[in-house]
């Protein structure tokens, strides 16, 4: 035991007056190590209790960052002070941070600051779905002290500086848990009825699951928004449930195909690129008699019978929405396939 109490009493050197052994720095290490155990045992819990609650899970967030962080700062402290170093007298302290941060850490406690911003500036939430400056697309699975991870529906983690989101615009799709609408644009032939095509489409739109129910202020509505070479170009604006508002591709391509089944069984011809060219005379002969001449005369084919419409066809993008979004933070061999 004397020996193990001289090891321990050993000092190493000295700040100020005051000095440092080796028992000193092995305990100070121990208590910083026990903070960062007890910082991520406290964060694992509260991250569950967070996973079971849809209310307040973004207060809880908040109070998880701050126990975890708080566990850090105060058994950090806790072991400077056991090491030797003097907290109440800030000059070594303070000029040592002063060094570290003129030596590179600047980027760190810039990104750290941001961090606290964004978790209590509330405009960017666990759970929302956001779009970036390069239009890269994702649910934002954690807000940590350096980078905000991002998840997108191909399951791809994209890690983004906390700074980005201070200094630049960022779009959030679900701010507040709202929804939003969309625009889905589609073309008809010239000659269709207007009036039959705005039905035949909102009745599809209303036939699609994801589709949220009217109201005075949120309609789904038909616009004739312009006139194309050879067709009348629509779009189908609607408001989706907030899950299909987080699966845009999909969402898309699920009204994409519901649209096109209702035309083809209303009869409603979905145009393509074409162009007439009238001959008006050639060597002082005109139609027929000009296209002889040249022996481009042919007689036309006759028309082929058009297969029945399939209202029933399979629509796996509509299919895909149904199924529930993956939880946050789910481990890789719960997560769902990935959605789009």
């Amino acid at each position: 035991m004397g020996d193990l109490d001289n090891v321990g009493g050993l000092v190493l050197f000295a700040i100020g007056r005051t000095p440092v052994t080796l028992g000193g720095v092995l305990t100070g290490l121990l208590l910083i190590t026990a903070g960062f155990v007890a910082a991520r045992l406290a964060g694992a819990g509260l991250r569950r209790i967070r996973g079971r609650v849809h209310s307040g899970a973004a207060a809880l967030y908040i109070v998880e960052k701050l126990v975890s962080y708080g566990l850090v700062i105060v058994f950090f402290i806790a072991g400077l002070s056991t090491v030797g170093l003097n907290l109440s007298s800030l000059a070594v302290f303070a000029g040592a941070l002063g060094v570290g941060v003129g030596l590179g850490l600047q980027g760190l406690v810039k990104e750290f600051v941001s961090g606290l911003a964004l978790i209590f500036d509330r405009v960017l939430n666990v759970g929302d779905y956001v779009e970036l400056e390069d239009g890269k697309r994702g649910l934002v699975q954690e807000i940590g002290p350096r980078a905000v991870r991002i998840r997108t529906n191909d399951n791809i983690d994209i890690v983004v500086p906390n700074s980005k989101f201070i200094d630049g615009p960022v779009i959030n799709w679900t701010l507040h848990n709202e929804t939003r609408r969309i625009h889905i644009p589609f073309s008809v032939a010239y000659g269709s009825n207007r009036e039959q095509v705005r039905d035949v489409v909102l009745a599809a739109a209303q036939s699609v699951p994801f589709t949220s129910p009217d109201t005075e202020s949120r309609k789904s509505q038909v616009w004739l928004v312009g006139f194309g070479d050879s067709a009348l170009n629509f779009e189908l604006l609607v408001w989706p449930t907030l899950d299909a508002v987080k699966r845009p591709a999909a969402m898309h391509a699920a009204y994409t195909w519901a649209i096109a089944d209702a035309l083809e069984c209303a009869g409603i011809e979905v145009p393509f690129p074409q162009m007439d060219v009238r001959l008006r005379s050639l060597f002082g002969q005109e139609g027929r008699q000009a296209l002889s001449a040249l022996k481009l005369d042919y007689e036309p084919e006759p028309e082929r019978p058009t297969a029945a419409p399939n209202p029933t066809g399979k629509n796996d993008a509509a299919e895909d929405l149904e199924r529930p979004l993956p939880p946050l933070d789910a481990p890789v061999s719960d997560t769902p396939p990935p959605l789009h």
